[in-house]
């Protein structure tokens, strides 16, 4: 990193550093800059092993102010994040708008998935906003699995229960779990009491002759069978009597309609696949997707709807239906589709699956997946989604979706929870450097958590330590290492010779905090991110842990444990004893 760089990561991070001191009212964090900080200067990842060496010393500096000091700092060095934190305290909470026509303890809403398979983080959105809704007008929020394409939308028998896991997940808890594919009696039922109103008609035209004759807005043929005809082949339709593709039951609209996609469209067809579930495998005759909707929703007292603004032309048709029936139709509101920065993979349940049949991904909560259960064994809380996706509003134009709002929000839940340990990471590109320590006390006690003192320290034996390799300073140079002292490294012997304890050198000298492990007991680590695992050492008090703590590796990120031996037998701690701990990276 030449001069000119390292001078404009340590202004960006003093400015950081200061904005995340002030807003949070808490002494700063490397890795809770780290992320903002790369974000907004993309110039700075390719060097993202050396900046935080570059950023832990003015971390330090800006922790020893007080908050008059970092006002008056920020202040100097950018007045506009100041505004922008004095923006942030009057935000209106609200960032959805009020329902229209809603009426406390009226509002009934539904998500309605299709369990194809588990949520990937855009399903996230329909549920985070009708669960706020409803707790905003202590409404109803029901699930329904629109479950009647076991076709080209074929259930997985697995996604039911993994998608009411996601939903808990996110924090809600549905009022009424139905699927639709036990309600195909019921809209055989509203079907038949249609074709009573004349509101629908059987027709075996080939699918390409319908579709020339619906483009020049011609009658079908079969559009004036009478009501007892159409009964007739209604009912071999259900009993099985046709073949795939050979008849269907129309929706009578309005055949010169100025939009072909509403005329006569399709209610009931034959599939020939039979239904996953045991309890629907004998269907053959299912409905199509806005019949059985639109009956569901009026069926279910729903009273507003969203949906993608790509459907508009759902809510069209199912007022056909609507109008015969007499029903009032829901309020209906729309929004745009959401985009996901970050992942390489495309964000579509499909593509993920595919990628875990070709073993591109380990299963549904491989790191690198785009998916809730992945999210949630990196130890992001569900209410940091919910957050984020209700910060969208309700846009009908494609919003953005940063993964470090989210990231931010967890940040929030979980750092004043999360105690503080080290890992050193031991990687290809940057192995981690064993030197040994001489002089100085036999341990270090670090803080637990910078900001709660009654947690105390932990022991860390010194000794012979592993450093990163970036952190290495220059023969004879110094590095502090946290909760032990400084220390001057002597290239010739590899070693580190301690040179007091001192607070002053970090403070007005300069010089870096570093983490570092002990060689003897270090716990032997692997860390699954989203960009593949990453090797490294332990501190050994992380073994005093349980699965699903979520701990921050100083200067690393927060993470959630995944796997470890609680109690290793000595010999199997450090480099040769073997993988001692696995751990899910969650953010910095």
């Amino acid at each position: 990193m030449d001069e000119d760089l390292r001078e404009r990561v340590a202004a960006a991070a003093e400015e950081a550093a200061l904005f995340n001191a002030l807003k949070h009212e808490s002494d700063p964090d490397v890795g809770a800059i780290m992320g903002p900080l790369m974000g907004s200067n993309p110039d700075f990842r390719p060097h993202g092993d050396e900046i935080p060496g570059v950023v832990a010393p003015i971390v330090d500096r800006v922790a020893a102010m007080d908050a008059a000091e970092r006002r008056d700092r920020l202040s100097e060095l950018a007045p506009e994040r100041l505004d922008e934190l004095e923006a942030e305290d009057e935000t209106d909470d609200h960032a959805l708008p009020d329902l229209p026509n809603a009426e406390d303890g009226e509002v009934v809403m539904r998500a309605a998935p299709n369990p194809n398979g588990p949520w990937h983080i855009g399903h996230a959105r329909m549920p985070s906003v009708i669960g706020t809704y409803a707790e905003r007008y202590d409404g109803e929020f029901i699930v329904r699995f629109d479950d009647t394409d076991p076709e080209t939308k074929r259930p997985d028998l697995e996604a039911y229960d993994a998608i009411l896991e996601d939903v808990e997940y996110l924090g809600f808890e549905p009022d009424v779990v139905l699927r639709a594919s036990d309600r195909v009696e019921t809209y055989y039922d509203h079907a038949r009491e249609l074709i009573d109103l004349g509101g629908a008609y059987t027709c075996s035209c080939p699918a390409e002759t319908f579709s020339e004759l619906k483009a020049d807005a011609e009658a079908c043929p079969h559009r004036g069978k009478d009501a007892e005809t159409v009964h007739e082949e209604f009912e071999a339709m259900i009993a099985g009597e046709y073949e795939p593709g050979e008849m269907v039951l129309r929706v009578r609209t309005d055949i010169e309609h100025k939009n072909p996609a509403l005329r006569d469209w399709v209610a009931f067809r034959l599939v020939g696949a039979a239904h996953p579930r045991e309890e629907a495998a004998d269907y053959d005759c299912w409905p199509m997707l806005d019949f059985q909707s639109g009956v569901d929703d009026h069926l279910t007292g729903v009273t507003h709807i969203i949906r993608g603004i790509d459907l508009q032309d759902s809510a069209k048709r199912q007022r056909f239906v609507y109008d015969y029936f007499g029903w009032e139709y829901p309020e209906v509101l729309h929004w745009g589709h959401v985009q996901l920065d970050e992942y390489d993979v495309r964000i579509s349940t499909s593509t993920i699956k595919g990628l875990i049949e070709a073993g591109e991904l380990t299963g549904w909560d491989d790191p690198r997946a785009p998916t809730l259960r992945s999210l949630r064994r990196r130890g992001i809380r569900g209410s940091a989604i919910v957050e984020a996706m209700v910060e969208l509003g309700m846009s009908t134009s494609d919003v953005d979706l940063a993964m470090s709002a989210v990231y931010a929000n967890n940040r929030d839940l979980i750092d004043d929870e999360a105690d503080r340990r080290f890992l050193v990471r031991d990687r290809p590109e940057a192995p981690a450097v064993e030197l040994d320590v001489r002089g100085g006390p036999d341990a270090g006690h670090p803080p637990l958590h910078p900001d709660h003192d009654d947690r105390g320290t932990r022991t860390i034996p010194a000794g012979a330590v592993y450093l990163e390799e970036p952190d290495l300073p220059e023969d004879g140079a110094r590095v502090w290492l946290k909760g032990f002292g400084c220390v001057r490294y002597d290239a010739d012997e590899e070693a580190l010779e301690y040179a007091g304890d001192d607070i002053t050198a970090v403070r007005e000298e300069g010089v870096s905090v570093v983490h570092w492990a002990p060689v003897a007991e270090s716990l032997e680590t692997t860390m699954r991110t989203m960009d593949g695992d990453v090797a490294g050492y332990a501190e050994p008090g992380v073994a005093e842990l349980s699965i699903d703590d979520v701990i921050q590796f100083e200067r690393v990120g927060f993470v959630r444990i995944d796997e470890f031996d609680p109690d290793p037998a000595p010999e199997e701690y450090g480099p040769n004893g073997g993988e001692d701990l696995v751990v899910y990276y969650a953010h910095p």
